[in-house]
């Protein structure tokens, strides 16, 4: 088993994630000793799409990735929307590239990493219907399970979450790529 002791893992979500692609890496992560932490634009808690309620650690406007050793982007339609037209989220999201830490993302997660610039030249997954943006952003889309590029780890959909948990946790403590591109 993987060891996170010591690590501390950003999870960035708004109302309307996808509840699973939140809950499932949250505890990959924790079970394996890492510090997880909720970032939200929003204060207080925030909803999943299915009813999960999870208080936010930090906001967005104040969080900064210097301060942790992964990002987790969980999916959901409407979390990915609002997300990705949130400066203060996709600033801390592209600092992460920009830092060279490993990043994780599922489903509609992506789309927030078109809007921080951070996908060119990479080979990435997703919910089917973001291939036309990914491509359009720069990445080579592919439709598999899980995909590992320079420390991103992108998943499809909750079905692939087993997969995608473990590479998450693999590439945590695996730590900063310096092969990544910001």
């Amino acid at each position: 088993m993987t060891h996170l002791t010591g690590k501390r893992v950003a999870f960035l979500a708004t109302d309307g994630f996808e509840d699973s692609e939140l809950t499932s890496p949250w505890d990959a992560v924790t079970s394996a000793g890492a510090t997880a932490v909720m970032v939200s634009p929003l204060q207080g808690d925030v909803t999943g799409k299915n009813g999960h309620r999870q208080p936010v650690d930090v906001r967005a406007s104040e969080a900064s990735a210097d301060r942790f050793d992964a990002l987790v982007l969980p999916g959901g339609v409407v979390n990915a929307d609002h997300l990705r037209l949130d400066d203060d989220a996709v600033r801390f999201t592209r600092d992460f590239f920009a830092q060279h830490k490993p990043v994780g993302v599922i489903c509609h997660g992506a789309w927030i990493l078109t809007e921080a610039g951070v996908v060119e030249g990479r080979t990435i997954t997703s919910y089917p219907s973001l291939a036309t943006d990914l491509r359009n952003a720069g990445a080579t889309w592919v439709d598999e399970e899980v995909v590992v590029d320079q420390g991103l780890v992108s998943s499809r959909t909750p079905k692939d979450l087993p997969a995608f948990c473990d590479k998450v946790v693999e590439e945590i403590a695996e730590g900063p790529h310096s092969g990544q591109t910001a």
